[in-house]
């Protein structure tokens, strides 16, 4: 787990909940909130555009994964995507301790601490910078 996304990602707890939000002032969403953090922390991030809250196919976040510095992993990832229902994917970034993520229903930014409650489809380890 890389620290510096960690501390970025809690950074933005309570940032309000915007659906394709990319902007901490405005709202943002699960992806808004990878992205966010990663821009604060010196990084360039890419982000997928034109999603909605259900779907199947995640292939937009694996291009733009790649294109963000994320390196696939099996285990222990910094952004983990996790299947909330068979319909459903869902981002959010580790922390030392639980995990940060955009909330639809809380309608905002938050922090969960523990395990995750749903499975675990890929996660990705930040990759150093040159």
């Amino acid at each position: 787990m890389t620290r510096e996304l960690g501390r970025a990602a809690l950074s933005l707890v309570g940032v309000p909940f915007k659906l394709h939000g990319r902007d901490a002032k405005n709202g943002l969403d699960c992806v808004g909130t990878v992205a966010e953090a990663l821009r604060r922390t010196g990084r360039q991030p890419v982000a997928p555009e034109g999603y909605s809250l259900r779907r199947t196919n995640v292939s937009r976040f694996l291009k733009g994964a790649e294109q963000s510095g994320l390196v696939l992993v099996d285990a222990g990832g910094d952004v983990v995507l996790c299947m909330v229902n068979p319909v459903q994917p869902h981002l959010l970034i580790r922390t030392h301790d639980g995990f940060v993520h955009a909330h639809a229903s809380l309608r905002r930014v938050t922090f969960m601490p523990g395990p995750l409650p749903w499975p675990i489809a890929m996660q990705w380890q930040l990759a150093e910078q040159e």
